[in-house]
Formats: C-alpha cells, sequence, structure tokens
C-alpha cells in the first residue's frame, strides 16, 4: 500500500485590508473638532428652517448644538419658508420646545392660527418682543390672552393691511388698555387696524387716551388712525414722557408745540411708506 499523502497547506500571503478592522480610518470632517462655543456661534448665524432642515442633520455634533435653547431666544420665520399652514405650525412649536422657555424674540409673517400663538404664550413667558405682521388668523381676544401672559414684554408690533377687510382681528381700544396694563414694560408698540376706517371715525380718540393712560414707558410709537385728534396726540405726549419716536400714518391731525420738544422725530406719512422704519 502507498503511502499516505497529507494535505499541503498554503502558503499565500494574506494582504491586509485598510477598511477591515478598522486599522485605518479616514479623518474626521475639520468642523467636528471645533470648539463648542465656535460651533454655536456658526450655527446662530442660520435661520429656523435651515437648523432645522439641514444643519441638525450634518452629525451628532450638531445635532448636540442645535438642541442647545440659547440658539432658540429668536425665532423669525414667514409662511413662505415652508409652503403650507400645518407645517409651519409644526416647525415652530418644534423651535418654542427647543428654547426651553428661553425664547424672547418672536416674529411671525403671515399665517399664524390661534393655537400656535398660545403654544408659544404658554411657554416662553421671557419674551421681550413680539412682532405680526398680516397674521390674519389671529383673534383679537387670543392676541390679548397670549399678551396678558409677557410681562417682560417690550416691544409689540401688529401690522394688518388695510386691504384685508374681511380679517377676524380687531383690537378694541379696552383690548389696547389691557395690553398696557399687562405689559408695564413696553417700550415700543406699533399697530394698524384691519377693517374699513370709515367704521372707526368715532373711536380714534379711544385708542389714543388708552395708550396714553396705560403705556406710560413707550420710546416709539407708529399708529394708522386717520382721526387721531390733536386732544389725543396731546394725551400721549402727555401720558408717555419718554416717547423719543412717533409716527402716525394717514394721520389727518396731529398735535405739535413745545410740548413735543422732547420727540426726536414725528413722522406723519402717506401709503405704506411708515413702515420702512419698522
Amino acid at each position: 500500500m502507498g503511502k499516505r499523502r497529507g494535505k499541503k497547506k498554503s502558503h499565500r500571503k494574506r494582504h491586509n485590508n485598510p477598511t477591515a478592522g478598522g486599522s485605518s480610518s479616514s479623518a474626521p470632517p475639520p468642523w467636528i473638532e471645533l470648539p463648542r462655543d465656535v460651533t454655536e456661534n456658526i450655527l446662530s448665524r442660520l435661520g429656523p428652517v435651515e437648523i432645522l432642515e439641514n444643519a441638525q442633520k450634518v452629525c451628532t455634533t450638531w445635532r448636540s448644538v442645535c438642541n442647545e435653547p440659547s440658539l432658540w431666544r429668536v425665532i423669525e420665520m414667514k409662511s413662505s419658508d415652508y409652503g403650507s399652514l400645518c407645517r409651519l405650525t409644526r416647525m415652530y412649536r418644534h423651535a418654542v420646545d427647543l428654547s426651553q422657555g428661553e425664547l424672547i424674540d418672536v416674529n411671525i409673517k403671515f399665517l399664524c392660527p390661534d393655537d400656535l400663538l398660545q403654544y408659544i404664550s404658554e411657554r416662553s413667558s421671557r419674551l421681550k418682543s413680539l412682532r405680526l405682521r398680516v397674521c390674519h388668523k389671529v383673534s383679537s381676544k387670543c392676541l390679548t390672552t397670549a399678551v396678558s401672559k409677557f410681562p417682560e414684554l417690550e416691544v409689540l408690533h401688529i401690522f394688518y393691511l388695510s386691504f384685508y377687510v374681511h380679517m377676524p382681528l380687531f383690537i378694541t381700544a379696552k383690548e389696547i388698555e389691557a395690553i398696557g396694563i399687562s405689559c408695564p414694560k413696553l417700550k415700543s408698540f406699533a399697530f394698524n387696524i384691519s377693517c374699513d376706517k370709515r367704521e372707526l371715525l368715532e373711536i380714534d380718540e379711544n385708542y389714543a387716551l388708552s395708550i396714553a393712560k396705560n403705556m406710560p414707558n413707550l420710546h416709539h410709537l407708529c399708529l394708522d388712525m386717520e382721526t387721531v385728534s390733536r386732544e389725543g396726540v396731546k394725551a400721549i405726549f402727555n401720558g408717555c414722557p419718554n416717547l423719543e419716536s412717533l409716527i402716525l400714518r394717514d394721520c389727518l391731525v396731529f398735535y405739535s408745540d413745545n410740548q413735543s420738544s422732547g420727540i426726536n422725530s414725528i413722522v406723519v406719512s402717506r401709503g405704506s411708506e411708515a413702515y420702512g422704519y419698522w
């Protein structure tokens, strides 16, 4: 019988796979190694859309920084950024949640339903500035209720273009009074009225008196009232001794004598030109 031959051992060389076993890996992107405060400073220059839709998805480090409440102290959004009211509301609520109560400045353009403003008011007691422009889904009741929860508010600007004649918002002089009482620190107030001005000829005086009696710390005031009387403007000068600027849009009559000497600027404008100041 012949001898059984053993199996020959293979002497093939094994080549190391550079991608296997993690023996060598590509260097991390340079932005990951930036100090956290530098990363936060960079991301703070982006808008809410860029942060929520893009930046927070770059890496875990950026996502962590994007969740910092300090990044969400100021929120400015407009409906054209999102394309639908539902998406706007959902993203705005997310931004408010990320602020964790540190939100101080809100600027909403075009669409803002009552439930969104209510959501903001229930979670942002430190708010100092609220600006609403053509937010025709906000009711006056919701607005005054929400503002009553902002005791630190210093800036309130409400602009509703006059050609939206069917807007539900119509702020009464009584509601202006309530706003002034709720926000004793208010320094800048601006609003125009969202209905046919012919219906307001008899009550503009009450608006001026409500402002004069309940907003004594105003520094800047912008009003859209056709028929503010000399007495109404005089009451504002007397009631708001710190007033620095007064803009009267489409106002037909205004008061001017030595009692207005402390005012740095008085602008009486036509059309929409006054809004360039705000």
